[in-house]
């Protein structure tokens, strides 16, 4: 599966949402975010902690496991950070 792709622009209350509903509804235990800069990191992070909110319920805890990536945007190589967002 495609990362989400995470913009500084995004709401991270939509973004939490379907990242929650994505780890129910497919049965996920592993859910990738990637983002392009400080902003959209920001919201990522915010995404993940709004999404752990909506699981708590359910038994289900979320944990971030972040690294660097290679990418090409429109011709140029860009660096993005890849969130790994796993259940327990």
């Amino acid at each position: 599966m495609e990362p989400f792709k995470v913009a500084a622009k995004s709401d991270p209350n939509k973004v939490a949402g379907a990242l929650a509903n994505t780890i129910r509804g497919d049965n996920r235990e592993t859910v990738e975010l990637q983002a392009i800069g400080a902003g959209a990191l920001n919201q990522a992070v915010k995404a993940v902690i709004i999404a752990r909110g909506y699981l708590a319920p359910s038994g289900v805890d979320l944990l971030i496991a972040a690294a660097f990536k290679d990418i090409e945007v429109r011709g140029e190589d860009r660096t993005a950070i890849r969130l790994t967002v796993h259940t327990r």
